[in-house]
């Protein structure tokens, strides 16, 4: 199993920055694939921005050239940086692992971005 916690969620303005962090229960290196996904009301959970075995993470391409996503082996945590931040990216933010073919999902941190 995984557990994961995030943080570093909050109120932010447009045009700000802020930076999410997904600590996992267990060494990274052992987890296929970490990423976070969002979810804003009334709409269905999408991917953001995903780590896998591949050298270049997965961005969708609403967040492409603003969000970066890294992780810290040391720490077993993974980050999300979002930089030049939109209304439109008010959401949860969830942190997902897939462990042995089984996907582990984060309490889910909320995002907002004012106007």
């Amino acid at each position: 199993q995984v557990q994961l916690v995030e943080s570093g969620g909050g109120l932010v303005q447009a045009g700000g920055s802020l930076r999410l962090s997904c600590a996992a229960s267990r060494s990274i290196f052992s987890i296929n694939a970490m990423g976070w996904y969002r979810q804003a009301p009334g709409k269905q959970r999408e991917l953001v921005a995903k780590i896998t075995s591949s050298p270049t993470p997965n961005y969708a391409a609403s967040v492409k050239g603003r969000f970066t996503v890294s992780s810290d082996a040391a720490k077993n945590t993974v980050y999300l940086q979002m930089n030049s931040l939109k209304p439109e990216d008010t959401a949860v933010y969830y942190c997902n692992a897939e462990f042995r073919g089984v996907g582990y999902w984060g309490q889910g941190t909320q995002v907002t971005v004012s106007s």
